[in-house]
């Protein structure tokens, strides 16, 4: 009987902390995703708000542009457009070292990385066409620009004598629809491929704002 008793007798198991040691290992892992995701929804809205600030910098380099051609306040506009390069910088500092943090091992999100340099090449081609939009307009059409007289003459006999006084020839009037051709060619050039950078740009933003909404709603 005490034989039967032995090999029928049931051992209590031994506490395995296993479970918990991979249960607390599970929330150690959300705990950090969480971390991570905050991060990552921090600095994607910070993207958003550096945006914003290039939009504001383009509206006042807009506005300067168009109260320079009205008035022709040459220093106005010059410290105006000094301020605005600035800015850009700035906003540039900053996109690089959201890029940076991105690409790190501890975010691992070269895909937002590669979206934020994107952007920041489509912007670098906005300012250009920007810029070359309004040396074209400030400029105007060849056939409508102002002359200059400063190197007319001046006679109290003969008064003004215009150096610019010549006869329109067939030759000279192809010549100055060429230029205004070439001029209008490259205005509508330029105009487009902003349109087409601008197009660009607010397709990324938009991917940012999906990419925000996902990680909040997780």
């Amino acid at each position: 009987m005490e034989d039967f008793a032995k090999k029928v007798s049931i051992s209590e198991p031994e506490t395995s902390t296993k479970p918990l040691n991979m249960e607390i290992q599970v929330e150690e892992k959300q705990e950090k995703d969480s971390t991570i995701n905050q991060t990552i929804v921090g600095l994607l809205r910070r993207f958003l708000a550096v945006q914003q600030r290039r939009a504001l910098a383009y509206a006042r380099l807009k506005r300067g542009f168009e109260d320079y051609v009205v008035s022709g306040g040459e220093l106005a506009y010059q410290k105006l457009c000094s301020e605005i390069t600035v800015e850009f910088n700035d906003c540039s500092k900053q996109v690089l070292e959201m890029e940076s943090v991105f690409a790190s091992p501890d975010c691992c999100r070269e895909d937002l990385a590669g979206l934020l340099r994107s952007v920041q090449v489509q912007e670098k081609e906005k300012l250009h066409l920007t810029a070359t939009i309004q040396v074209l307009k400030k400029a105007g059409r060849p056939s409508e620009r102002l002359v200059s007289h400063e190197n007319c003459r001046f006679t109290h006999s003969t008064g003004h004598e215009c150096v610019h006084i010549q006869q329109i020839t067939e030759e000279s009037g192809t010549e100055e629809a060429e230029a205004d051709s070439e001029y209008d060619n490259a205005l509508k050039e330029a105009v487009t491929r902003l349109q087409d950078a601008v197009i660009a740009i607010n397709e990324h933003l938009e991917e940012v704002r999906y990419e925000i909404a996902a990680l909040e709603g997780e």
